[in-house]
């Protein structure tokens, strides 16, 4: 697996492992014994970059803790504070007594000495954002944290907070489908040496062609209250799901790594971290990592973008309101 940095040196896979929906927001999850299992096969094939959060609930954690404490010294675990009792629907919560309990809570579940990247998963109004990167610095100097991360932040935000205690990374949605980080965040994040982490690169799965208009959900698949997911834009969106398959049709390769591939192909530093719950998904995933697209694929690709409208918000309005504070 090629390597990538972000920011301040911190090295990492070209392409990490998104945790989430291992257990959380897709459905039901794995078994633990199944997810410690993918986790491991992605370290085999070369991901030292894992992602997760105490709001994807304990046994999120739990599974990447141990599936990796064999193999601790060679890897990267990011993990992410913010929500009141670490669950998403109770609302905001990045006090800095909150963050330090979060922090001891997270070095249990994840069976380490330390958090090598430590976000905050959604900017507190309620807080000063100085306050919170004052509180992660301090667990850096403890040696509890090695690196502060933010999540979905805006530009303000992170300004502030990278002036208290310099900002590795950002991770933010940014995918074919969803490239409002090009106008702000991106020129940022290369002037202040952030790494930027992108979730849901392949369009919470829709960018791989494997959910048409018909696709039914689990009834606690979180995608049933997005806008972006509902059948009439599902139907309209499959235009450029069909478009970008031309394009992987002609390189011999799949929807899902040309859309990895073109998110890696913008900057040096971005880090994609797709997930899922099937091994042959990990492995088709991991295989864009050797895929550098052409300039003529690239022309190809934005003509594609220019010419297709996506259909739909990409989350319903209050969380919406929780993105680029």
């Amino acid at each position: 697996m090629k390597q990538r940095t972000l920011g301040n040196g911190l090295e990492v896979s070209a392409i990490g492992l998104g945790c989430m929906g291992l257990s959380f927001g897709y459905g039901p999850g794995l078994a633990r014994e199944d997810g410690i299992r993918l986790i491991r096969s992605a370290h085999e094939q070369g991901v030292t970059f894992f992602d997760t959060a105490e709001a994807y609930g304990r046994l999120n954690e739990e599974m990447v803790g141990d599936a990796l404490a064999p193999v601790r010294e060679r890897v990267v675990i990011a993990t992410k504070f913010g929500f009141r009792d670490g669950d998403s629907t109770q609302g905001l919560d990045s006090r800095p007594e909150r963050i330090r309990a979060v922090a001891e809570e997270s070095l249990r579940r994840l069976r380490t000495d330390r958090i090598d990247l430590f976000y905050q998963h959604r900017v507190d109004p309620a807080v000063p954002v100085e306050d919170v990167a004052g509180a992660v610095r301090d667990l850096i100097a403890e040696g509890k944290v090695k690196h502060f991360g933010m999540s979905e932040a805006g530009p303000e935000s992170i300004r502030r907070a990278h002036a208290v205690q310099p900002v590795t990374a950002l991770q933010s949605e940014y995918s074919l489908w969803w490239r409002a980080p090009e106008a702000e965040i991106l020129p940022l994040c290369e002037e202040l040496g952030i790494g930027l982490v992108p979730f849901s690169p392949l369009g919470k799965g829709f960018l791989t062609g494997a959910i048409s208009a018909d696709t039914e959900f689990d009834k606690t698949d979180f995608r049933n209250i997005v806008p972006r997911f509902s059948t009439e834009n599902r139907e309209a969106n499959s235009l450029l799901v069909e478009q970008i398959g031309v394009i992987a049709a002609a390189r011999g390769v799949t929807n899902a790594q040309i859309a990895l591939a073109w998110v890696m192909a913008q900057k040096p530093w971005i880090v994609p971290i797709p997930g899922t719950t099937k091994a042959h998904r990990l492995t088709e995933n991991l295989g864009a990592a050797n895929i550098a697209l052409t300039s003529n694929e690239l022309g190809r690709i934005a003509d594609v973008l220019a010419a297709t409208a996506v259909q739909g918000e990409r989350y319903p309005a209050a969380l919406a309101a929780r993105a680029g504070r």
